[in-house]
C-alpha cells in the first residue's frame, strides 16, 4: 500500500527510508506537476534545489525527472543551495514555482519536499491541500523522463543561482560599511546550506568572518537538530566567549531561519530579533508600511506599530499565512516565532542570510553590539520575556481542546486575561500585552505552550498554568 502523504506548513517531511523514499518523492513530484497543470498558467519553468542532507541531490534529480516527464522545463541548482536563494531564483528566472528537497531544521533522520509558488513564497493552505489531493495513490501513475535524456534534450538545465542572488542583495543593502567596520563575526551554519555565504558576501575588508559547522555532515554533530535555538547553538555561543567575537550569526539547515548570539555568549531569542529587525527598518532605514506577524510571536511589534504609526497584521502560524498577507499588504517585514523573517523588496520568503546582514547593518550604523541593541529596544518598548515548553500527551486530543476552550480563566499567574482567541491555537491575552498560547502539533501527540510577558518572574508560572489548562499538570 502506498504511503499516505500529508502536506504541512511548507510541504511534506518524513523519515528517510521509512515513508520518505524515492517512490514517495516521485509521487509528490507528480502531485505538484498535476497541481501546476491545473493552474491557468502556460509557464513551464520550475526551479529545483536541495540541501546537504543524506541523498538530497539524488532526490532532487528524481523530482526533476518527474517534472520533465510532465512537460515542464527544470532549472536544477548545481549544488546545495539556501532556500531563500532558490526562492529568489523563481522570480529571477520567471518560473511558475519551485521544489526544494529539504527538511529544514528537522532531525537528521528526516528529509522533505518544500514547494513554492511563482512569487518564490509559500503556497497558501488551499493550494497545499490541492497538491496533496493530486498526489497519485499508485506509483504506476507517475510520469518520468530519465535524467540523462532530459539533460541531453535541454529539459533539465543545471544553473548556479548565487551570482544573481548576490546582485539582488546588493540592491537591498550596502555591504561595504559592514565589510570595512572591523567587527569580528562568527557564523554557525549548522552543517547546512548557509555555509560560505557570509564570507562570500562580506569578505575582503577589515571585518573578519569565521565559520563553524560549515561542511556537509548529515548527522549534525554537536546539536540535536539544525534548529537555531538552544541547546543546538550552545557550541557557537561558547566559541564567541572563548575567541572574543562581537556577534554570532546562526542559520538553520536550509538557511531560511536566523538566530543571534551577543558578544557575551548569550542567545537573543527570535522574538527579540523580530523586534530589532522591525526597529531597524522603521527607525534606521525609515521604511514605512505594514508589519505581518504570526499570533505566536512578539507583541513588541504592536507597540512599534503604534510608535511609528504603521499597521500590524496578525496571521496563523506559518509562512503559508504570512507570505500571502505580505503580498496583499506590501508589508515591510513579516515573521514568525521560529526565526523566519521576510522583507519588502525581496521575495515573500524567510531569508536567514538577509536577516543576518540587516542585523550587522544595524550594529554598524548605530555602533552598538548586540546586547546594547537589546537595551535600546527595551528602552523603547519595555523589557519582554519569552519561553516555550513542548510536552507530549496521551489520551484524546479533542477532550483536551474542549478543556482549554471551557477553562475561561479570569487571570493567569496573577495577570488579568483580557481576550481569548482560537485562531490556529488557543491564545489568552493579558493586561500587560503579554500572552499565553497553546497549540497542538499536527504530526505527533505534542502540545506546545508559549508565552510572552513584561514580568520576568511570571514566565514559568504562565507556562505551568498553560499545561494545567490543557490538563497536563495537576
Amino acid at each position: 500500500m502506498a504511503t499516505q502523504i500529508k502536506f504541512g506548513t511548507d510541504g511534506w517531511r518524513s523519515n528517510i527510508a521509512g515513508d520518505y523514499t524515492f517512490e514517495s518523492v516521485k509521487r509528490c513530484g507528480q502531485g505538484f506537476s498535476n497541481y501546476l497543470n491545473s493552474l491557468d498558467n502556460k509557464n513551464r519553468k520550475v526551479v529545483v534545489g536541495y540541501d546537504m542532507r543524506f541523498l538530497s541531490e539524488n532526490f532532487a534529480r528524481s523530482v526533476s525527472e518527474v517534472l520533465v516527464g510532465n512537460g515542464f522545463q527544470v532549472f536544477l541548482t548545481t549544488c546545495a543551495t539556501p532556500t531563500p536563494v532558490i526562492s529568489y531564483s523563481v522570480v529571477n528566472i520567471n518560473a511558475i514555482g519551485a521544489v526544494n528537497i529539504t527538511a529544514s531544521h528537522n532531525p537528521p533522520t528526516d528529509n522533505g519536499f518544500k514547494v513554492r509558488n511563482e512569487t518564490g513564497g509559500a503556497i497558501a493552505p488551499e493550494g497545499l491541500k490541492l497538491i496533496e489531493e493530486f498526489i497519485p495513490k499508485k506509483y504506476s501513475e507517475v510520469k518520468t523522463l530519465a535524467y540523462s535524456d532530459a539533460v541531453e534534450q535541454g529539459l533539465i538545465k543545471l544553473f548556479d543561482p548565487a551570482p544573481e542572488y548576490i546582485s539582488h542583495i546588493r540592491e537591498l543593502i550596502d555591504l561595504d560599511p559592514i565589510k570595512n567596520a572591523g567587527i569580528n563575526i562568527l557564523v554557525d551554519s549548522m552543517w547546512g546550506n548557509g555555509a560560505g555565504w557570509f564570507p562570500k558576501l562580506l569578505g575582503g575588508g577589515k571585518t573578519t568572518i569565521d565559520e563553524i559547522h560549515n561542511t556537509r555532515n548529515p548527522i549534525f554533530p554537536e546539536m540535536i537538530r539544525p534548529e537555531p535555538i538552544p541547546p543546538n547553538v550552545d557550541v557557537g555561543l561558547q566559541e564567541v566567549v572563548k575567541r572574543k567575537f562581537d556577534v554570532l550569526l546562526i542559520n538553520d539547515g536550509d538557511a531560511d531561519r536566523f538566530g543571534l548570539g551577543d558578544e557575551n555568549g548569550n542567545f537573543i531569542n527570535q522574538l527579540e530579533v523580530f523586534g530589532l529587525l522591525a526597529y531597524y527598518l522603521l527607525e534606521v532605514r525609515k521604511f514605512r508600511g505594514p508589519i505581518v506577524k504570526t499570533l505566536s510571536t512578539t507583541s513588541m511589534l504592536l507597540q512599534l506599530g503604534e510608535i511609528y504609526n504603521v499597521p500590524v497584521y496578525e496571521t496563523g502560524v506559518g509562512f503559508k499565512y504570512v507570505a500571502p498577507k505580505m503580498v496583499e499588504t506590501d508589508a515591510i517585514i513579516g515573521g514568525e516565532e521560529s526565526g523566519g523573517f521576510a522583507f519588502r523588496g525581496n521575495v515573500p520568503e524567510r531569508d536567514g542570510i538577509l536577516a543576518g546582514l540587516y542585523i550587522l547593518d544595524l550594529m554598524v550604523r548605530l555602533n552598538k553590539k548586540p546586547s546594547e541593541l537589546i537595551d535600546l529596544l527595551f528602552e523603547l518598548v519595555g523589557p519582554h520575556y519569552y519561553d516555550r515548553i513542548d510536552q507530549k500527551f496521551t489520551g484524546d486530543k479533542q477532550e483536551k481542546i474542549e478543556k482549554i476552550i471551557n477553562s475561561k480563566p479570569e487571570s493567569i499567574a496573577g495577570l488579568k486575561v483580557t481576550d481569548f482567541s482560537d485562531q490556529d491555537g488557543y491564545k489568552f491575552s493579558f493586561e500587560d500585552r503579554g500572552w499565553l498560547l497553546i497549540r497542538f502539533s499536527g504530526t505527533e501527540p505534542l502540545i506546545r505552550v508559549y508565552c510572552e510577558t513584561t514580568h520576568k518572574d511570571k514566565v514559568q508560572a504562565i507556562l505551568t498554568s498553560g499545561l494545567k489548562i490543557a490538563g497536563l499538570e495537576k
